[in-house]
């Protein structure tokens, strides 16, 4: 069975070979941490961004969407603190001319440390077996405990150092720690500094007379500025959501990992707009609502955790992550954060304008508090493209590559496919096709040989397979082929759009 980084490179490879995604500018040798969605990986993406949007706006009465500019007036930036904050620790090794994440050498050290322990645990709960104590073994084991003193320590003292931003202490950790460059192998570091990630632009005919304005770095501001208009053009009551979809940029100092990290990215998010005081019962609502969400998509729920934040960003009185066990371990998917009324109070006092609410319930006047939920759209797509790839041995000892999706997140929800180019059957599956395309995302092939065809289908993550043979032109019925099973059977054409449609629906999600 394929793990870890042999899993992750032919994910990978797969999703070019089958038209999920491609480098960006690739006949140009490409662009760094920057990629392009294909035929397939843009209908995949589609199909998630369209059952994230159902499951905010079109299933909950209180919460609306928008699509916010990506420009935005630069003030909103200072208030919302991204132009003095939105930094990251960067650090050089000066023999392999590599630039990294200094905290991000800090947790993979910690990583590799609770890696330790998790091998000491797998070990003793293999030579005890059923009578195993995990928590006891946890709590006593000698080298456990070491390891996680260790752990505990570190967290402190790196937390300590990041929130009074003393880079020289970072610096000294990681010393300390004989963190060495993975490329070089060596400890020659130059200093910490901060890198703010913010990609900046002009705005105007000629540079002279040019405004600096930036790509925003997130979505949620556009939601912010327009809390007040909303309100009042849709009567929103307390509490009530604002959702949007959109693209975000980061200039990353290390981009890896894929689709998990790059430069420009897609976000999913929803401000939930609450009374002060009520911010986390909300706040512990959404984290139960947002893991039953993911959990939906067919994954299942050992693969997810929450991680509870040990430095809480400067908006936020509470936060914690849902993170996906992928190829390359546990990873942020999604964050859920009690942002508390830094947002609304902010914009409010750079911008003049009164950004209120009153309740006609207690009879007052206040600046709402804001609990948040922010998803990554790539992210997503490539816990689902990591859970669904399969490679499989066939009971004739045939092998077949197949991606599980979910059918109602597939590319493409049924392949219609004449048994061979002749005696009329091409002409029959054309008839079948214009009577679904309509209604679903259907494919025509007539190339290959059915089994070949099958097998491409299955690549995909097609669900249902509809073959149209010689028995169909005599009494109207095709064959519907089932993807994880490979089971066939016999429908009357004028009940397949039904049936693919009852089994592809959202509620068997």
């Amino acid at each position: 069975m394929l793990k870890g980084e042999d899993l992750f490179k032919k994910i990978i490879a797969h999703a070019k070979e089958y038209g999920f995604i491609f480098q960006s500018s690739e006949i140009y040798d490409g662009l760094s941490a920057v990629y392009d969605y294909g035929q397939n990986g843009c209908a995949l993406k589609n199909n998630i961004k369209d059952y994230w949007w159902k499951s905010m706006v079109q299933y909950h009465e209180n919460i609306v969407g928008i699509d916010s500019a990506i420009f935005m007036h630069p003030t909103v930036w200072k208030a919302s603190g991204h132009v003095d904050a939105f930094n990251d620790p960067l650090i050089d090794n000066k023999d392999s001319k590599k630039r990294y994440r200094a905290d991000v050498l800090i947790e993979d050290h910690m990583a590799k440390l609770e890696e330790k322990i998790g091998k000491e645990v797998e070990k003793a709960a293999k030579r005890f077996g059923d009578s195993f104590d995990e928590k006891m073994f946890r709590e006593t084991n000698p080298r456990v405990l070491a390891n996680q003193e260790k752990i505990d320590a570190i967290r402190t003292r790196f937390v300590a150092a990041l929130d009074k931003n003393d880079l020289k202490d970072i610096k000294t950790l990681i010393e300390e720690l004989e963190i060495t460059c993975p490329i070089s192998g060596s400890r020659n570091w130059t200093d910490v500094r901060q890198f703010n990630l913010m990609f900046s632009t002009q705005m105007g005919s000629l540079s002279e007379d040019a405004n600096l304005i930036y790509l925003r770095p997130e979505t949620a501001q556009g939601i912010f500025v327009n809390y007040l208009n909303v309100q009042k053009t849709g009567r929103m009551k307390i509490p009530f959501g604002i959702a949007q979809i959109g693209k975000a940029f980061r200039n990353e100092i290390v981009a890896r990992q894929f689709v998990f990290r790059m430069r420009e990215f897609e976000q999913m998010e929803m401000q939930f707009f609450v009374r002060p005081g009520e911010e986390k019962q909300w706040y512990d609502f959404w984290k139960e609502e947002r893991m039953k969400w993911h959990k939906s998509l067919g994954i299942p729920g050992e693969l997810f955790r929450f991680h509870d934040h040990d430095k809480l960003a400067h908006y936020a009185n509470a936060a914690a992550d849902i993170e996906f066990m992928f190829p390359f371990g546990y990873k942020e998917l999604e964050g859920i954060h009690s942002r508390t009324d830094f947002d609304l109070a902010a914009h409010q006092k750079f911008s003049g304008k009164k950004l209120q609410y009153f309740d006609p319930e207690t009879n007052e006047s206040y600046v709402p508090y804001v609990v948040e939920t922010s998803i990554g759209l790539d992210r997503t797509f490539l816990a689902v493209l990591s859970h669904a790839y399969k490679e499989e041995t066939l009971e004739d000892g045939s092998q077949r590559v197949v991606l599980n999706l979910p059918p109602m997140l597939a590319p493409v929800k049924a392949a219609v496919l004449p048994l061979m180019k002749k005696d009329g059957l091409p002409e029959k599956a054309r008839e079948l096709m214009d009577k679904l395309k309509y209604d679903l995302m259907c494919r025509y092939e007539e190339k290959d040989a059915i089994g070949r065809r099958y097998r491409r289908q299955d690549a995909i993550g097609t669900p249902y397979c509809l073959t149209i043979d010689h028995q169909t032109l005599e009494d109207n019925t095709v064959t519907i082929r089932e993807r994880d099973t490979m089971k066939q059977e016999r429908i009357h054409m004028d009940n397949v759009k039904q049936v693919v449609l009852e089994r592809i629906s959202y509620r068997k999600g």
